[in-house]
């Protein structure tokens, strides 16, 4: 109120506030209440853990940077690296992404990549600049192949997080932020394509802050934007940067631009104003009326953006070669070495407890590894190293399986190029032939037993029938199919029991047709493969009763048990299932419960309209009724099976399909025709918008998965190959009643025929 009367900013009042507050806790705690001290504490212990580093860490561990670069697919990931390599001089040319050339981006070395232009695999590089090491991991933009991006943040310290100029905030941008904060990784944007006609980087940090809800400012001011795109004002040190030469090697560094004095000025006290939201010092400096020095400025930024409090944003365009260079300075500047990232591991010993792993290359080794590849050479082992160090020659332990394995060989990654090390230390990422592991397993050198957290696999949404064109392969097959499961956890394999079928399960259509097209180059294997399946689920939309007997004699001790209770939907519609024993006394005695849970287990393995796994299903066990002899452990399982079958149908059992979220980018004279084709899939528009500057549209939609096969050809057909998509999994949601009506029929049809 008192700020409200005085008439200050937003800022001056979120500053006042915060100082008043930091005031009032630095008071003797004798004028606290008990109960006031406690919530207190409390409070202090659900902050995450204060980034600080340590005086006595080597200098060679606080110039190291691990870093990932991650957007939305086409914003320029790796077109941005292909300069960063450059410019550190770890490549003597740039090459184009699609290869167009016939050598392609360095980052890309895989052939489907250069052929298609994405990237697929992420690629691990290192480099130096200017007297700092950084490791750099260059990540896929598509959906399919999000768990690359996942497992690059899951071992990085700090991130580039990359967005188109006209585009701005995208459907991936968004599902890569979201990884980002699971793993609290501090990040710095780079608004990108600042040449292309539309460029509006003022409604791409807009976007950052509104959409991604990040405290973000612009560090830098573009000198021009579309064609007249020619360098950036520094805000922080108020110099200007002109890139010139054939390939922007050549920076013209000069005072403010006098055309550009106004806007510099006005964009840096939105920046000054929104650290002073956040940061105590700076909010003082706004108070008093002070301009921060650029000491002052500098720390205030890196302090802000290693707490996630702040995200500076960079510009430039990559392929255009400008901004690269202050990008890279600002890597440096802003984001953290890994002594001042807090890391938690699971004490083994103590019941998995979270336990500080600290970056001290003294302390016994702890290490993950985040992601296999095949070789020549053998199987190739991406590691982080998070304590001690590691040597070639030296013994390891893997805390799955506790055997101890021997490290044969060591080697700095550079895209698919390698260079043999004899060590690396604590806060590092190498590589390692040899050894035998899975992704996401934890090693020590053996004196401790503790293991770090894996990462979060989403679950796949399509599936492929597939089997090799010649019966003499499947032992060609089976051993293609164990290595790219083993590489790619969100790939999975199983066995349809029914029709021997083997199902290969992914998060798209490209990620199948990527694996399957990898069979047929790295295996000279041909595959059939079958129409895409979709994964539905099945539930229901109200409570029903059931009382079932489960009675069997046939000579001897028979089977014998009753259950009473009833099903109902859970709160949560995504949850799997739910068991609850309400059961008073033991007219179904205790050991049998446990047998109960079992039968609902298989109960909703296999749903009972199509045969697809069951979700939002909470069984309730109230009464029952036991045998003293032919009661067992069978009888109470197949009793609560079969009550939870026969009860689905009263319960208005219905399918649920996987509904995906869509974005497509077009050309605005193909808006119709997206539109249509969109309505014949049953797609429910959320918006349609035109960009900055009226060339382009972008429709958003929801549409059901089992529509959506064979889209990229329909879309590319229809739009003269202008148009580009992305889609990622949003829900599952209740089927129309007539296509329910006909899975149905063919999942009875398929009984009938012994084939489900």
């Amino acid at each position: 109120e008192t700020c409200a009367m005085l008439g200050l900013s937003r800022a001056s009042r979120s500053a006042s506030q915060r100082l008043l507050a930091n005031h009032a806790a630095r008071a003797p705690t004798s004028f606290l209440l008990a109960s006031s001290q406690s919530a207190i504490n409390g409070a202090m212990l659900a902050k995450p853990p204060v980034r600080s580093m340590s005086l006595d860490v080597p200098d060679e561990i606080k110039k190291l940077r691990n870093i990932g670069i991650s957007a939305h697919i086409d914003s320029g990931k790796t077109t941005l690296t292909e300069r960063i390599l450059f410019y550190t001089g770890r490549i003597d040319a740039i090459h184009d992404v699609r290869g167009k050339d016939g050598v392609g981006a360095k980052m890309d070395s895989m052939d489907l990549e250069r052929e298609k232009g994405i990237t697929i695999q992420s690629a691990a590089t290192y480099t130096n600049w200017k007297d700092n090491f950084i490791n750099i991991i260059d990540t896929p933009g598509h959906v399919d192949f999000t768990i690359e991006v996942e497992r690059a943040l899951r071992v990085l310290d700090g991130a580039v997080l990359v967005l188109c100029s006209v585009s701005g905030v995208q459907s991936q941008s968004i599902t890569v932020d979201r990884q980002m904060k699971r793993y609290n990784v501090p990040r710095v944007a780079f608004i990108n394509k600042l040449d292309r006609t539309g460029a509006n980087p003022d409604k791409v940090i807009d976007g950052l802050r509104n959409q991604l809800s990040l405290n973000a400012a612009a560090v830098q001011v573009p000198i021009g934007l579309e064609e007249g795109h020619e360098g950036v004002v520094d805000l922080v040190e108020d110099k200007s940067y002109i890139f010139t030469g054939e390939k922007g090697e050549t920076i013209e560094e000069g005072p403010i631009p006098d055309d550009l004095a106004d806007l510099v000025s006005e964009k840096k006290a939105l920046l000054i104003e929104t650290l002073a939201d956040v940061d105590d010092e700076i909010a003082e400096l706004f108070l008093m009326e002070e301009t921060p020095s650029v000491e002052e400025l500098k720390a205030a930024i890196r302090r802000n953006t290693i707490e996630l409090k702040f995200v500076p944003v960079f510009m430039g365009s990559a392929f255009k070669n400008k901004g690269v260079q202050a990008l890279l300075d600002g890597v440096i500047e802003y984001l953290p070495n890994p002594t001042e990232v807090p890391n938690t591991g699971l004490d083994l010993d103590d019941n998995e407890a979270p336990l500080p792993i600290p970056c001290d290359i003294t302390k016994p080794l702890v290490a993950l590894a985040f992601k296999l590849e095949e070789s020549k050479f053998g199987q190739l082992t991406y590691m982080r190293i998070y304590q001690g160090s590691l040597k070639k020659g030296g013994y390891i332990t893997n805390m799955s399986t506790g055997k101890k394995l021997k490290v044969p060989r060591l080697v700095r990654m550079h895209s698919d190029e390698m260079q043999d090390v004899d060590s690396v230390a604590a806060g590092d990422v190498v590589a390692m032939f040899g050894v035998d592991c899975s992704s996401m397993d934890s090693f020590t050198d053996g004196t401790v037993n503790v293991a770090m957290s894996s990462m979060f696999v989403p679950n796949p949404v399509m599936s492929l029938a597939v089997k090799p064109k010649l019966s003499t392969a499947s032992d060609k097959f089976g051993k293609a199919l164990g290595r790219f499961t083993k590489e790619d956890p969100t790939l999975r394999i199983h066995t349809d029991q029914e029709s021997k079928e083997t199902i290969l399960s992914g998060m798209g259509e490209l990620h199948l047709e990527v694996y399957v097209e990898r069979m047929k180059r790295e295996y000279d294997l041909e595959c059939v493969v079958g129409e895409p399946r979709v994964n539905y689920r099945e539930t229901i939309q109200q409570k029903a009763e059931f009382s079932y007997l489960h009675k069997k004699q046939s000579g001897g001790s028979g089977q014998y048990a009753r259950v009473v209770g009833y099903i109902e939907p859970c709160e949560d519609p995504t949850t799997e299932y739910e068991f609850v024993n309400d059961v008073i006394g033991t007219n179904i005695p205790p050991e049998f419960i446990p047998s109960c849970e079992k039968g609902v287990v298989e109960a909703v393995g296999k749903g009972f309209l199509t045969g697809h796994p069951m979700q939002g299903l909470k069984v309730v066990i109230t009464d029952g009724q036991a045998h003293a002899v032919d009661s067992s452990d069978m009888a109470f399982r197949i009793a609560t099976r079969d009550a939870v079958k026969t009860t689905v149908p009263k319960a208005k059992g219905v399918v649920l399909e996987p509904i995906m979220d869509l974005e497509v980018n077009a050309p605005a004279e193909f808006q119709g025709t997206i539109v249509a084709n969109l309505n014949r899939r049953m797609g429910l528009i959320q918006s349609a918008d035109m960009s900055e500057n009226g060339m382009d549209c972008i429709i958003k939609a929801d549409v059901p998965l089992r529509n959506m096969f064979g889209y990229s050809t329909d879309l590319r057909s229809s739009t003269q190959g202008k148009g580009e998509f992305s889609m990622e999994y949003k829900s599952h949601e209740q089927v129309t009643r007539d296509a329910q009506d006909e899975l149905i029929k063919l999942y009875k049809e398929a009984v009938e025929a012994g084939e489900a």
